[in-house]
């Protein structure tokens, strides 16, 4: 809305400053200051409303250390992530461009599906909350959905290096010479020099001609793109375990795919690092500034000792919106990284239940790898301190964000 404003008045009435809008910097900057502001300042509102409404979480005994003392904490915290992304969005961000759209309704139906989850714990007493197969219809919903948008969508596209020589411009200026806008099921591969993968090679692999895997791409595409949104939604609600985090570890992915957005939303940066050039994703910076701030203002309540929990409302949103980032700035490959602590998540669990069962039917007594999982209340079990593994966990966070970082140039 208020880009619009200043849009406005800038080009009928000339007023200084009001220029300002065409920068994507300076609307990012407000976008992030703003999203903080909702979170520090109406998040504690919304925290003293939930208290009264005596909405706190109902704690399963573990045998963890404090894990009592976590009773009756106000959760469905994620509405205040949600909001504090929503109105900064709205307010400096374009609205009929594509990718925001997107993000909004990525943002939305996630959303709404966790607030679903955390409904039924809290209000109906149903301690297993919304059925793990209706998450996923959700999730796959959500998949379908962004995959068709990628493909069939006529202003999703991509550009590619055309040429060394650079296109001179009337005012004298010089752009480099990417191709015409085409439509592809490309996406970028690390470390790789010349780093774009169509997916069509993937049927071609398996004996399709050229022509039949071209065809046919789509459906490869949007089958990873379910896979990969719903694996790293439900890596982040399994992170979300204590204190601090799951918002923690999302600020640093985030702040990576913020990046990575600037540049390939920006012709000559794209140019100088030799990436491929994504028209209209400069306002992908927009959304990832105040999603940011959001989950920043929110971690401010939710360091340890947690005065609100996140909730599935949160942690389910957080995941999907990571996950439509990457596939959108075509850096769905570097998310194994940049998610480590989200995969280190889901690979504790899948294996400690795997071999729980193995072990049971070949020695007849169950066996686990862990002490518990998921991971985190592992190290739980050994007696670390909640605020101790969330530290280790977030530094290593920042180490897997900086290697992603480097693959824009280190081919």
């Amino acid at each position: 809305m208020i880009y619009y404003v200043m849009k406005f008045l800038h080009e009928n009435y000339d007023i200084p400053g009001m220029e300002l809008y065409r920068f994507i910097s300076f609307r990012a900057a407000m976008a992030v200051l703003t999203s903080l502001f909702i979170g520090l300042v109406f998040g504690k509102k919304i925290i003293i409303y939930i208290r009264k409404k005596q909405l706190g979480e109902t704690v399963r005994e573990l045998g963890l250390t404090g894990q009592k003392e976590k009773e009756g904490t106000p959760t469905m915290g994620g509405i205040i992530i949600i909001l504090a992304t929503i109105i900064p969005v709205l307010l400096f961000a374009k609205w009929d461009n594509i990718y925001v759209i997107m993000l909004l309704i990525s943002t939305l139906w996630m959303g709404l599906i966790g607030f679903l989850d955390d409904y039924l714990k809290i209000y109906k007493k149903n301690k297993e909350g919304l059925k793990g197969i209706f998450k996923i219809i959700g999730q796959i919903g959500l998949g379908l959905f962004i995959g068709c948008m990628m493909y069939f969508n006529s202003e999703i596209t991509i550009r590619e290096k055309a040429s060394k020589q650079h296109i001179q411009l009337e005012n004298g200026r010089s752009i480099p010479n990417f191709g015409e806008p085409e439509k592809a099921t490309k996406t970028t591969i690390p470390l790789i020099k010349n780093n774009e993968f169509d997916y069509k090679e993937i049927l071609t692999i398996i004996g399709f001609d050229n022509e039949t895997a071209k065809k046919y791409a789509w459906l490869v595409f949007i089958t990873l793109v379910i896979i990969i949104i719903t694996a790293v939604s439900n890596g982040a609600n399994l992170t979300d375990g204590i204190d601090g985090l799951a918002a923690g570890s999302s600020v640093i992915i985030v702040g990576a795919l913020a990046l990575f957005a600037w540049i390939s939303g920006n012709i000559i940066l794209a140019d100088y690092l030799n990436v491929m050039f994504l028209p209209n994703t400069g306002e992908v910076v927009i959304f990832s500034a105040a999603f940011m701030g959001a989950l920043i203002g929110f971690l401010w309540y939710n360091t340890y000792p947690a005065q609100v929990f996140m909730g599935d409302t949160g942690s389910l949103t957080i995941g999907g919106i990571i996950a439509v980032m990457a596939i959108i700035l075509r850096k769905e490959m570097i998310i194994p990284v940049l998610c480590g602590i989200f995969l280190a998540e889901n690979l504790s669990v899948m294996l400690q239940v795997a071999y729980f069962k193995y072990t049971k039917k070949r020695f007849g007594e169950g066996r686990r790898i862990f002490l518990m999982s998921p991971l985190h209340h592992h190290y739980q079990k050994k007696g670390y301190h909640e605020s101790k593994i969330v530290t280790r966990f977030l530094i290593i966070g920042v180490i897997l964000a900086i290697i992603c970082i480097t693959t824009l140039k280190v081919r």
